[in-house]
């Protein structure tokens, strides 16, 4: 079945779900990348160094599976909407009280209240369109979910270039709250997963004695998934987080250049996520998987020793299209991988452990790379990303091929009587 075939197919209700859902992670994403694209002016304005400041970035980052579990046990006990309408509500309430910030411990205090916010959204997010989606469909719109992510680092910087200089960053922090009147969208327009009202009876039970009987019985399934995610994020930070700075700093870069090659890097990440998100379908969660990553892997010469800036812009394009698209499939699998009565809770949670456990991957990349001057100065950031993108491909390739998967599963078949 084709793409526009699929979404012909859809239902009104099933396509506002998606809608939600993917708006939901693309404006969380777009308030985390405020603080990314605004550090030097935080810094200057709260007297701080850049490495204090990003101290902030960290918080946050730790605080998502905190979010995780909370919000995902809301939404296996109460029911996805309310739970994802809170979430949202939650962290645009908070993104508006940061721009009021007035010194740096309340700020990094919103952060890491914005990181439960965050940690909340994907999880919730994710469960309530696949639940709502017919199982041929989960691939395709998995991968456009996911890169609601990169479609949110693009809009918070085209916001940044085209409003800083007459609001200031703390201007930026209240457009940031938008995301609030999404709310009003998902309470009118989204209905209840049909699935979870199905297990309802078993869900008024839910709690932590059901998630620890998830976790018990299932113990080897969560460690396995906290693992897969942990190589995914890895991946991901790998190849993304330090790439800027090598451009500018090994290859010499302008700020301008950078900053188009980011877009198109993008840009690459989300046709990646559709593309993969698609094929996997056909192929399968896993094998599709491991051929982004082996295309990952074939791309790694050019993506860092390429001869020009242009070269360097279509291979960061091809780097990212294998990089998303092997987690554009992540929302699908992981939603089916999921016990059935945790599936608000499981899937968000091992993605945000996953996360914590590779939250110092630029820092473990510019050791290495520190490891390795070079004749002219500075530090040889080229063969850190290379060494390091090896790895984790390696590593995620191996982390799908011993695993399973289920992309036929019928969730309301699994729901127990």
């Amino acid at each position: 079945m084709n793409a526009w075939t699929l979404v012909a197919s859809l239902t009104p209700a099933q396509r506002n779900t998606f809608v939600a859902s993917f708006l939901g992670w693309m404006l969380d994403a777009f308030d985390y990348f405020l603080v990314v694209l605004v550090l030097v002016h935080l810094a200057a304005d709260f007297h701080r160094t850049i490495a204090q400041m990003a101290v902030t970035i960290t918080v946050t980052l730790m605080l998502r599976p905190v979010g995780a579990l909370l919000f995902g046990m809301l939404a296996d006990r109460y029911g996805r909407r309310l739970p994802l309408m809170a979430d949202i509500a939650f962290y645009s309430l908070v993104e508006l009280a940061t721009a009021f910030s007035p010194n740096f411990t309340v700020f990094i205090l919103l952060r890491a209240l914005y990181g439960i916010g965050m940690g909340g959204e994907w999880g919730i997010g994710s469960a309530l369109t696949m639940e709502a989606l017919p199982p041929q469909a989960r691939g395709f719109f998995s991968g456009i979910l996911q890169e609601g992510y990169a479609a949110g680092y693009l809009l918070a910087a085209a916001v940044y270039g085209l409003a800083f200089h007459a609001v200031g960053w703390r201007g930026l922090f209240v457009i940031g709250a938008l995301p609030a009147l999404l709310v009003f969208f998902i309470r009118s327009a989204v209905p209840e997963s049909e699935v979870w009202r199905r297990g309802a009876a078993h869900h008024l039970h839910s709690g932590f004695s059901e998630l620890r009987r998830a976790i018990s019985s299932n113990w080897r399934l969560f460690f396995y998934a906290i693992l897969l995610m942990a190589s995914f994020n890895f991946m991901s930070h790998g190849t993304q987080d330090l790439y800027p700075t090598f451009l500018e700093k090994q290859r010499g870069l302008p700020i301008g250049t950078v900053s188009i090659v980011t877009v198109i890097m993008n840009l690459g990440a989300i046709l990646g996520g559709i593309v993969f998100g698609h094929w996997s379908q056909r192929l399968g969660r896993r094998r599709a998987i491991i051929v982004a990553c082996l295309g990952g892997i074939l791309a790694i010469p050019i993506w860092v020793y390429a001869p020009t800036a242009a070269w360097l812009a279509a291979s960061a394009f091809l780097m990212q299209f294998m990089v998303q698209g092997a987690w554009g499939i992540i929302p699908a699998h992981l939603n089916e991988l999921s016990p059935p009565l945790v599936r608000g809770t499981f899937p968000g949670f091992t993605y945000q452990m996953g996360n914590l456990l590779a939250a110092g991957a630029a820092q473990i990349e510019a050791s290495v790379a520190e490891k390795f001057p070079l004749p002219v100065g500075g530090y040889d950031y080229a063969y850190a990303l290379a060494l390091i993108a090896l790895i984790v491909f390696v590593a995620v390739i191996v982390m799908s091929a011993i695993g399973r998967e289920a992309r036929k599963a019928d969730f309301a078949a699994l729901i127990p009587d």
